[in-house]
């Protein structure tokens, strides 16, 4: 431990980082760097930051706008995959943890630091996305997770920790809920959330509207993209983030994008979660939408497997590799025909594709029409569906004895 001079925290201001800032100089006698990224999880998170990082023993306190990075290279890329983490998991939490632990890693560079550290514990996925990350940009610095070395077990000991060394926090034992929020999503665990069979409580949401009290009248949003980059809402040029803003805004009023799931951990166990993704909702169900219409079968189809893949490159935090390279590769090659408008309607906790249309269009009514039509000769299916089922054909003459 005494090797280590300066450390860089991946600090929030919660309990589990207020507690790990004076454990570090405690326990190695060093100076440690607050780091919060900002990732769009809101101001209210932010404020007096620095000012309660200094309070608890940092020496600097850098918080990094990363917002726009944030959507424009980690949101947007995985959209044009497709993944979807066992079938509904958008993967919010998971898309953030490669930006931040890269700015975490320049932020030590710039402070000449000799090891980071975080708050995650030896539970969950967060320490393999965050320490797979260093792994790869900084394998020379040391990491240090309190949690997986202090005898420190609940929430009452980091509050009784905190309260012995009058370090003020705003947590409390009678916190229900673990949240984590950024431009993307906010999720939701713990609390009755942590009995499968219990129904979450109107207190566990936080970003949506309750479908049921959304508004009786539909609204539709307007998505135009081009090669696979969303690039204006309702007509308006916007930026990567701000673009996202708005319809979380639109959708979140409708109450669109809420699941309640239970999922596979990375590390063995499962665990309930609820969350909220309002706003890419609507953008993964308008990007399908226009992937539908200027894919052939063969190309979607290749598409939907990388979308399999990656849901678990990404979630098991596998983002700074060969094998997140190629699936991206991939996938921006199919985004190049990308380019088009959506309609989407929002209704009460429902978002319904009802409009499409693109240059890139391989849809032709005058095949498609179920009405008369010069340009599809029906007669022609036969000879198709003969040689299509050929095998099938062969296998049950052979078993009949008809054939050699």
């Amino acid at each position: 431990m005494s090797n280590i001079k300066k450390v860089v925290l991946a600090y929030s201001g919660g309990l589990d980082t207020s507690a790990i800032m004076p454990w570090l100089k405690e326990n190695y006698d060093c100076e440690v760097v607050a780091f919060a990224a900002d990732v769009g999880q809101g101001d209210e998170e932010l404020e007096g930051l620095e000012a309660k990082a200094l309070a608890s023993g940092a020496s600097e306190c850098h918080i990094v706008d990363l917002k726009e990075e944030f959507v424009r290279d980690f949101i947007y890329p995985t959209v044009k995959t497709g993944a979807v983490y066992e079938g509904e998991y958008l993967l919010g939490t998971s898309m953030a943890r490669p930006v931040i632990a890269k700015a975490q890693v320049e932020v030590a560079r710039k402070v000449g630091a000799d090891a980071l550290s975080h708050g995650c514990t030896g539970k969950g996925n967060d320490q393999v996305r965050f320490e797979g990350a260093f792994a790869a940009l900084a394998p020379d610095l040391k990491v240090i997770a309190p949690w997986r070395e202090w005898d420190m077990v609940s929430r009452e000991d980091l509050l009784d920790y905190l309260a012995s060394r009058n370090i003020k926090s705003s947590a409390s034992a009678t916190k229900i809920y673990s949240r984590d929020a950024n431009a993307w999503h906010i999720s939701h665990e713990g609390g009755e959330l942590e009995d499968p069979w219990c129904e979450p409580s109107k207190q566990v949401w936080t970003m949506t509207v309750d479908p049921q009290d959304a508004p009786n009248t539909p609204e539709t949003v307007s998505l135009s993209f081009e090669k696979g980059e969303l690039v204006k809402v309702n007509g308006t040029s916007l930026s990567p983030y701000n673009a996202l803003m708005t319809l979380n805004t639109i959708a979140a009023a409708h109450g669109v994008g809420r699941i309640d799931i239970v999922e596979n951990r990375l590390v063995g166990m499962k665990s309930r979660g609820c969350y909220e993704t309002p706003g890419g909702t609507v953008l993964v169900k308008a990007y399908k939408a226009l992937e539908c219409l200027v894919l052939d079968k063969s190309a979607l189809k290749y598409r939907e497997q990388i979308g399999l893949e990656f849901a678990h490159v990404m979630y098991d935090g596998r983002w700074f590799t060969a094998l997140n390279d190629a699936l991206l590769a991939g996938a921006q090659s199919f985004a190049e025909l990308v380019t088009g408008d959506i309609v989407v309607k929002l209704y009460k906790g429902t978002a319904t594709v009802v409009q499409r249309r693109s240059p890139n269009s391989l849809y032709s009514e005058d095949f498609a029409t179920f009405g008369a039509d010069d340009v599809y000769d029906q007669s022609h299916a036969e000879g198709f569906i003969r040689l299509f089922s050929l095998s099938s054909r062969i296998k049950a003459l052979k078993s009949q004895g008809g054939a050699k």
